[in-house]
């Protein structure tokens, strides 16, 4: 759809590659200067050069490094995120916290430093990539299924304080697009549930999905898109899964 962004600065989180990659280039076809944050900086640089923004090389665990951020921008897009595959009694404790930062803490700083300037402006987007494990849970995931629907909570409370100042706050929830964390996963699933690797896709992934194939990552930059756009200004405070039928079992 046609969005005119122009003016409007994006911030993306996990920009280096797959869905973050594909929402920073949306934005910047839409007209938007768009900041690249990535864990890995010569990733973000890259999208960053493609977008004509620029890079920031920021680990998202660390507090500090979050808040040193520009937050003077439009639309913040938090897609950052991990996952580790184990059951619960073996899960380290370790990983869970730092899951819990990257996909909890680190967009609630943004979010809370971000909100002043679109306050000023009357106008903000934040857009959070969420996920079907925002809405649903599946075994072995602990710490990505309670990230998930941590988020989807702070969304919502960011669309209630929001509107009275022109701000949205909504979540995009997948089921499994076609980038590296999903295909890192296919291992950690096949050893988890005890089945060969070729099975993992068809019965675990899109065993609930009624359209059977792994989601674009350009498909959910183009919702991001129409969250960005003027006939979006009623939708806050939404979840929409994007998930092939994957919710409506």
């Amino acid at each position: 759809m046609n969005v005119d962004l122009a003016g409007r600065t994006a911030l993306v989180t996990g920009g280096g590659g797959g869905i973050g990659r594909a929402c920073a280039l949306r934005l910047a076809a839409a007209g938007a200067t768009v900041v690249v944050v990535d864990r890995n900086v010569e990733a973000a640089k890259q999208v960053a050069a493609e977008a004509g923004g620029r890079a920031e090389g920021v680990d998202l665990a660390d507090p500090a490094a979050v808040d040193a951020l520009d937050a003077d921008v439009d639309i913040v897009v938090n897609n950052a995120g991990l996952q580790h595959v184990a059951p619960l009694q073996d899960f380290p404790v370790e990983r869970f916290e730092y899951i819990q930062r990257v996909m909890v803490e680190a967009p609630f700083l943004l979010i809370r430093r971000a909100l002043p300037h679109m306050y000023a402006r009357g106008w903000g987007r934040i857009v959070n990539i969420s996920s079907v494990h925002g809405l649903r849970a599946s075994p072995y995931k602990a710490a990505y299924v309670s990230a998930k629907h941590a988020l989807e909570g702070l969304s919502k409370v960011v669309a209630l304080e929001g509107a009275a100042h022109g701000v949205t706050a909504n979540c995009i929830n997948p089921a499994y697009v076609r980038t590296a964390l999903v295909e890192s996963q296919i291992a950690d699933q096949s050893t988890a549930h005890g089945i060969p690797e070729s099975e993992v896709i068809e019965k675990i992934m899109l065993a609930r999905a009624a359209v059977k194939r792994l989601i674009e990552p350009e498909e959910v930059a183009e919702l991001l898109a129409y969250l960005c756009s003027p006939p979006a200004g009623f939708l806050t405070g939404a979840s929409i899964a994007l998930d092939g039928g994957w919710t409506a079992n």
